[in-house]
């Protein structure tokens, strides 16, 4: 087994987890917890985390998830995934150059336009406790979601449900586990059918839902 993915699921592990699912791609899953979820870091006995010294031979820059592809270390989930599609082809990969621009500007796009604002509205609606959420954040993230919101609907309504070539792609897997983020903000849904559609069609699928399985069974 030459692949090896390191993150825990509750982390944007779960993008690799999900498209090596679909690939079919075997893999060693090593768990790696976020340092700040620990209480002490540095104590005896801890779970191997983003700091400890044997992940920082990984990662340098203490992230998850990162890849180990038979020597080969990749990090940054978006580029493992566009990686993984790429090395091993199939329906879920581009066919040709212009696909491949499209996967990776929808991967930057999802990266800019959308994530950090995606995950305040995590946070803030369910993250956080609650005397912590800030309903200014929430109302800022939201609004600033609206216009890409809207650019992705159109999207997906010109691409027959898809981002790109007309059939479910690693651009569908990277930007539906960004657009995730904001699912317990329904009014940006319900002003975007076709975004609603696309997410729900996307989390239906098997591979997705064994990701999401092994997430819940997860320690939170």
């Amino acid at each position: 087994m030459s692949l090896t993915i390191y993150g825990c699921y509750r982390s944007r592990a779960t993008r690799v987890i999900w498209l090596a699912n679909e690939l079919g791609l075997p893999f060693n899953h090593v768990p790696v917890i976020q340092a700040y979820r620990l209480p002490d870091p540095n104590a005896p006995g801890v779970p191997l985390h983003t700091r400890s010294a044997d992940f920082l031979k990984v990662n340098p820059n203490g992230h998850i998830p990162s890849i180990d592809d038979n020597g080969f270390k990749l990090h940054e989930s978006l580029a493992i995934n566009l990686y993984l599609a790429r090395k091993h082809g199939g329906p879920l990969a581009p066919k040709d150059a212009q696909e491949e621009g499209l996967a990776i500007m929808w991967s930057l796009w999802a990266a800019t336009e959308c994530e950090t604002n995606a995950l305040t509205l995590q946070q803030h609606l369910a993250g956080l406790p609650p005397e912590k959420r800030k309903p200014d954040l929430i109302e800022a993230a939201t609004t600033a979601l609206k216009a890409p919101f809207a650019v992705l609907d159109r999207a997906l309504a010109e691409g027959k449900g898809h981002l790109m070539g007309g059939r479910f792609t690693v651009a569908d897997v990277n930007v539906a586990e960004v657009i995730r983020y904001a699912k317990l903000a329904p009014e940006l849904f319900d002003t975007n059918p076709n975004v609603k559609a696309w997410l729900d069609t996307c989390q239906a699928r098997p591979a997705f839902q064994a990701m999401w399985q092994a997430r819940d069974a997860e320690a939170a």
